[in-house]
């Protein structure tokens, strides 16, 4: 069927908490980073792609780096991310299955070094995500008029939190968006987290996520900054469970100030993507 459709190269699709992925084993392929973004905006499009939050790219490690992969990752509309949580968590289970890495291994992101743990009979990855930078607690900003008390923290990428009553009132795609590019974050922008606490060790959380420029079912960085900037304010405990838009529970366990965020990874099918159909070569 290949010689029919042209050149076809083999992809997993994988969701952590409903934010879903793209990973193409490129330690072979030799797809160039010059092409990534484009590779991205066509394969992660709907209808016309295979539709996804995001895509990433597995490559080998530089020697003597102490690394089991490195990875390449472009958001659903080709700009490069440093981190991201869920991704990282579907990797790491991906390695694992592939025979690219073990239960335990550490993989290379542009926020630094992921150490990860796989957990096959859970079907759950808890990573080590980087420590956190630039937090801020209890700022103040306007949008349109109204002012608005958020916290900030950098959990592998920026990510603002906003402490609602109830998520479930939260315009989320507009507060979000005005919010993601307000002058304060520019020029790069940030993500926005809307969180409502239910208990100490139990929140509710909706992400706006830049690069995909809309709410997600979940975000691990983000679920990450929230319980950063509110363990720090004494409103949670070391361990929380957060709900997130998608109905599922990603865990955020502070010990030692390491952040480790744990959850489902899940492969939800695998094929060929044929190139000269999605526009793409190499």
């Amino acid at each position: 069927m290949s010689k029919m459709f042209g050149r076809s190269i083999p992809f997993y699709k994988m969701q952590g908490c409903g934010n879903d992925f793209v990973i193409i084993d490129n330690r072979e392929l030799g797809v160039s980073v010059a092409k990534m973004p484009e590779w991205a905006e066509k394969i992660c499009q709907r209808a016309f792609g295979v539709y996804a939050d995001g895509l990433l790219f597995i490559e080998n490690a530089p020697q003597g780096s102490g690394l089991d992969f490195v990875w390449q990752f472009y958001n659903s509309d080709g700009s490069r991310a440093e981190m991201c949580g869920n991704a990282s968590r579907c990797v790491g289970r991906l390695a694992h299955a592939l025979d690219i890495a073990g239960e335990q291994h550490t993989f290379g992101s542009d926020a630094g070094p992921i150490k990860v743990q796989v957990f096959p009979l859970l079907d759950e990855v808890k990573v080590q995500l980087t420590s956190p930078e630039g937090v801020a607690l209890n700022q103040t900003i306007e949008v349109d008029g109204e002012k608005y008390q958020y916290h900030f923290a950098n959990t592998g990428v920026p990510h603002v939190v906003v402490q609602v009553a109830d998520v479930g009132d939260v315009d989320v795609k507009k507060l979000g968006r005005a919010l993601r590019s307000h002058e304060a974050f520019a020029p790069a922008g940030t993500n926005v987290n809307f969180v409502q606490i239910d208990d100490n060790d139990s929140l509710i959380v909706r992400t706006y996520e830049r690069g995909v420029e809309d709410e997600t079912y979940a975000c691990g960085t983000g679920v990450s900054a929230v319980q950063v900037t509110l363990n720090r304010l004494g409103l949670t405990d070391a361990a929380v469970r957060i709900k997130t838009s998608g109905g599922e529970i990603l865990k955020v366990i502070i010990e030692d100030g390491n952040v480790f965020l744990q959850g489902g990874a899940e492969l939800t099918f695998s094929g060929e993507l044929y190139l000269d159909a999605l526009g793409v070569d190499l």
